[in-house]
């Protein structure tokens, strides 16, 4: 396990560049987002993707959120009208994930063989950058029914050095994103979290 300090305003291209590469040869990395600390690996990679799961004792059964980098990138996995479009504008980049239908394109690992996923797109430049090639897992890096990590120090105390990389950026908010359901109309909020001001605000404009 490496652990590496990140400018979480100014990240060091160098030090992106190499954590972008662990997660690209199915690494995991653990990384900071606008709400909680996540635990990363490339969607694309299934033996990376059931070591985040192994690493929380997470049930296959349960499905887990990802990270990207653009709403671009939302439309290339989800399928999105304008509706939705116009409300993901509004609200991302944020402390929020979406629920959308999904595309072919996901592994059926990441959705537990569901026709939905769960998108995030945080308001946090070192989790843009690294999702910026593929996207990567968004589960918090703890594990299952444990308190979400607000810090890289209290996720080696959950997981030790099992992660390949730990990134340090200091705390985070710790208040978990807000999930809004898109597939159902009208949208429904499924988990209240950070930002339910300005979403209702939205939802109700």
């Amino acid at each position: 396990m490496k652990l590496i300090k990140v400018d979480p305003e100014n990240p060091e291209k160098e030090k992106m560049a190499l954590i972008r590469d662990t997660l690209g040869s199915g690494g995991t990395v653990v990384y900071p987002t606008d709400t909680v600390y996540g635990l990363g690996a490339s969607i694309f990679h299934e033996e990376a993707v059931l070591k985040v799961y192994n690493m929380k004792g997470r049930s296959l059964n349960k499905p887990v959120s990802i990270c990207l980098s653009t709403i671009e990138d939302i439309k290339n996995i989800t399928y999105l009208d304008q509706y939705k479009e116009e409300i993901i504008q509004k609200i991302l980049p944020g402390p929020y994930t979406l629920i959308l239908n999904k595309k072919e394109i996901v592994p059926s690992l990441i959705t537990a063989a569901m026709d939905k996923i769960g998108v995030r797109i945080p308001d946090n430049a070192i989790c843009q950058e690294l999702s910026r090639e593929f996207p990567i897992t968004t589960t918090s890096a703890n594990l299952s029914g444990h308190p979400s990590p607000k810090s890289a120090t209290e996720v080696q105390r959950e997981l030790g050095d099992q992660p390949d990389i730990i990134i340090d950026s200091g705390p985070c908010s710790g208040i978990s994103s807000t999930v809004l359901d898109l597939t159902v109309n009208p949208p429904k909020i499924r988990r209240e979290g950070a930002g339910m001001e300005k979403l209702l605000q939205v939802l109700e404009g």
